[in-house]
């Protein structure tokens, strides 16, 4: 299940138990409707090991200025509160669960 990530709930959530596979995005962008049932679909398969979240760029903005995000869609990968790893762009279903496995 993916969780509405926020500026008010994201720090709790990075520094969570479970790894965060964080994507944001936002309504307008068409790559992000591309990835958008793949990040859906994965979060469904690691439910209860990875936390997933979406987090719109646009109301969330000092996230996204915190993170550096200028390319949308950008799926961050955080491990032990920390970003490990980072997807810009759409790509392969597969790509995407190489970099939730690793995050095991």
């Amino acid at each position: 299940m993916e969780i509405q990530i926020t500026n008010e709930n994201f720090e709790s959530l990075k520094k969570g138990d479970m790894p965060l596979v964080v994507d944001f995005w936002a309504t307008w962008c068409g790559p992000c409707r591309m990835v958008a049932p793949i990040i859906t679909e994965l979060a469904e398969k690691y439910d209860g090991k990875i936390n997933v979240g979406k987090c719109d760029v646009e109301e969330n903005d000092d996230l996204a200025a915190e993170y550096g995000i200028r390319n949308i869609p950008t799926i961050l990968f955080i491990k032990n509160g920390q970003v490990v790893d980072k997807i810009v762009g759409a790509t392969s279903k597969a790509k995407f669960e190489e970099k939730f496995e690793a995050l095991l």
